[in-house]
């Protein structure tokens, strides 16, 4: 049976009304305009209270939903509705079922006996014998359930005498418990949780390990929205080895151009340590007070103006080393410069050698750049810091090349002024002024050449084991001639790939320095007289395809560069100096290769032609597949000992002659996910030493995954510590606006 559009139009935006947590009445009012259908056994209507009654089998059907019930009375004079039996009402993807509904229009609160709902933005299932809507969007129930589970024995859910739900807020709990399959495994005589996707303040997912070198270790954070623009995170780690360890980071946007993250914590650590690791030494016998803080701050004063802060310290040079497998600075590391808050740069474990802080302001106007830098450096290999060099400040003045007025010339300049500081060893000014004139000339597409001319004159001024007051003057000319030659090969429309553009272009360096120099203290680099060529060799390999927008697409598959310089000084020489020196340079290599979409290859290789030995090899090939499997092995080598050659940066560069000494380094490091089942991941990473013949990282791992909750648990071997880690989360429950968690 059809009823009137206006008898619709009340029922459908009442009932819709009952659960439209976060919309207004006119909302709602809005959601159900359109096509509707009213369908009764029996429709009456009394006219002195203005009641309308519809039983039998109602059923309402309107755009986005549906309405369900053995029967619906709704009084219009004072707004009371009331459906009984089986009630049912579906909006967009919003359900309500209860065996009794009973709603109040003009207030906007009613009553769900024996009910239960569900808000799919949450994936949020809410049930109780009594379920109240207070407001828009707070629901109060008695004898409740909630979880973000499917089915009708849910994994996990909450379950209390009382509980309390904003819409896309949070949820207070009392008198209640958390329940894995039916069965209590945790007391909530009090409980808050977040129930929104967004920004919400409360517990984040707990960490709990087994260590051998800090014994059974849980970490709990909580986490505060204190406001739209700022939020802070607080976390509680106890160690039974070491103690009570606490940390806040305040991350702060004050406007688009102000922004930036603060971290510090603290712990009384009761372990006594007595060990010597290389340099490094201690003999801790007793409590000590140990700490860390970090300061990243970024303000935007103008396009190209800006102040930047990078200040990082710790307690003292084993705090890496104690808290190498977790800490705060390696689940925030990263290299990626557009995380804005997530961007601490250095890989906070055993293997950090240095730490850097770093405050600079920087203002470009035009083809001009200044720098205003101070920094102060953490040598971690050494108990004292004495003999590091400071510098504080630093001051940059560069123009990047630019015409000269209308003559064809192109000028640039590179300045800066040092002042270095330390308490033992070598300290004080240092100056450098580096002006370069060039002139490109071009013939037709096929050849440029452009020839340049310069000075590079540097002063300094030192104090420390022998006063040291002097200058060098160096006279820098040369040229550079460089040309392309490419060809495209065309493939058939509409089948992937339509062009592909292989690219040569060969590069010919070469530059004359004289140098004049004085007694130099330690702090400046050595610069020699130099009559050096130098060539290189790009390859591209690009292609170009049809996105689904009809648009071009190109993608880089292959960038080769081949280097090697001819040392013409050293050729010329004839001495018993010069035994064992070739006037060939090492030749350097740089490739990445992206194949495929799931392939990726990156090379950085220095190789010495005249003894047939790599002094460097660098490697990185990294998997992945539209599953979600992906595997990295990266090779670490670096040859030992000492080698002496000449190279040449860019054209009118400092052209000098330096000596690499490194320890020998012979290095693998392997990572996996492989995706065993839809639910269940196996992890493995394995960071090996082959000179020393020792495993640095074995860690294994796995990562089960069902539709509401997930476990990580892991197992790693280091050099410094057995830690076993367990990672559980409760998915659609306590997710905020955060990234960079623990994991792989």
């Amino acid at each position: 049976m059809r009823f009137p559009a206006q008898t619709a139009a009340v029922l459908i935006c009442i009932l819709v009304s009952i659960f439209s947590g976060a919309t207004s009445s006119s909302a709602a009012q809005k959601q159900v305009r359109g096509p509707y259908n009213i369908e009764a056994d029996l429709l009456t209507y009394e006219k002195d209270s203005d009641t309308y009654h519809a039983s039998g089998n109602v059923v309402i059907t309107f755009t986005g939903g549906m309405v369900k019930a053995d029967s619906i009375t709704i009084n219009r004079p004072t707004g009371n509705a009331l459906a009984e039996g089986n009630a049912y009402l579906k909006s967009n993807d919003d359900i309500l079922e209860g065996a009794i509904v009973s709603f109040n229009l003009d207030e906007k609160t009613g009553t769900v006996y024996n009910g239960k709902v569900f808000f799919a933005k949450n994936h949020l299932y809410l049930q109780g014998d009594e379920i109240e809507k207070k407001g828009d969007a707070t629901y109060f129930l008695k004898n409740a359930n909630a979880t973000t589970c499917d089915g009708d024995s849910p994994a996990w859910r909450l379950k209390a005498r009382e509980l309390e739900v904003t819409i896309d807020g949070y949820g207070t709990l009392k008198g209640g418990s958390f329940q894995v399959r039916n069965t209590p495994i945790l007391y909530l005589p009090y409980f808050i949780f977040p129930a929104k996707t967004t920004r919400q303040s409360g517990l984040l997912y707990p960490n709990i390990a087994q260590s051998s070198k800090n014994g059974f270790d849980i970490e709990i954070p909580f986490f505060w929205a204190i406001s739209d623009s700022t939020d802070a995170t607080f976390y509680q780690r106890y160690m039974v080895e070491r103690g009570y360890k606490q940390g806040m980071e305040y991350r702060y946007t004050f406007s688009k151009d102000t922004f930036g993250t603060a971290y510090a914590d603290y712990i009384r650590d009761n372990k006594t340590e007595s060990e010597t690791v290389d340099d490094l030494s201690r003999n801790w016998q007793e409590s000590r007070n140990r700490w860390s803080y970090y300061l990243n701050h970024e303000t935007d004063f103008s396009p190209g103006t800006y102040l930047r802060t990078d200040l990082a310290k710790v307690s003292d040079h084993f705090y890496f080393r104690d808290f190498s497998d977790f800490n705060y600075y390696l689940q925030n590391y990263t290299q990626n410069p557009n995380r804005r808050f997530d961007r601490i740069s250095f890989r906070g474990d055993q293997t950090l050698t240095s730490l850097d802080s770093k405050a600079r302001l920087v203002k470009t106007e035009g083809y001009f750049n200044f720098t205003g830098l101070g920094q102060y450096t953490d040598d971690l290999r050494f108990n004292s810091n004495d003999a590091t060099l400071q510098r504080y400040p630093e001051l940059v003045l560069a123009a990047i090349r630019q015409p000269v007025f209308k003559t064809g010339l192109n000028f640039e300049l590179s300045s800066q002024y040092d002042y270095f500081y330390r308490k033992l060893g070598d300290k004080g000014h240092f100056g450098e002024l580096n002006p370069i004139l060039s002139r490109p000339v071009s013939f037709g597409d096929y050849l440029q050449i452009t020839p340049f001319t310069g000075a590079r004159g540097t002063f300094w001024d030192s104090s420390g084991s022998a006063d040291k007051s002097d200058n060098r003057k160096m006279v820098i000319a040369g040229t550079t001639a460089s040309t392309e030659v490419f060809r495209v090969y065309n493939f058939k429309p509409g089948e992937g790939v339509e062009k592909i553009k292989h690219s040569i272009k060969p590069e010919l360096n070469y530059t004359y320095a004289a140098v004049d120099q004085g007694d130099r203290p330690d702090y400046v680099a050595n610069f020699d007289s130099a009559n050096i060529l130098t060539y290189s060799l790009y390859n591209y390999l690009t292609t170009r395809s049809r996105g689904k927008d009809g648009k071009p697409v190109y993608n880089e598959l292959l960038r080769l560069k081949l280097t090697q310089s001819y040392d013409i000084k050293r050729a010329r020489e004839d001495s018993p100096d010069n035994s064992g020196l070739n006037e060939f340079g090492p030749v350097a290599i740089e490739a990445d290769v992206y194949p495929l979409n799931y392939l990726s290859y990156h090379a950085d290789a220095v190789y010495d032609a005249n003894s047939g030995d790599w002094i460097r090899s660098n490697h990185d090939l990294t998997l992945k597949d539209a599953r979600g499997d992906t595997a990295s092995i990266g090779y670490r080598f670096t040859k030992g000992g000492s080698l002496t050659f000449s190279y040449l940066t860019e054209p009118g560069a400092v052209t000098s002659t330096s000596s690499l000494v490194e320890s020998a380094i012979r290095e693998i490091n392997l990572a996996i996910r492989a995706k065993a089942t839809k639910s269940l991941d196996l992890l493995y990473v394995l960071r090996r030493n082959e000179v020393e013949g020792v495993s640095l990282e074995t860690t294994y791992g796995i990562e089960y995954r069902q539709q509401c909750w997930s476990v990580q648990v892991s197992y790693s071997d280091t050099t410094t510590d057995k830690r076993f880690l367990v990672v559980f989360s409760l998915l659609g429950l306590g997710n905020v606006a955060r990234v960079g968690t623990p994991g792989f």
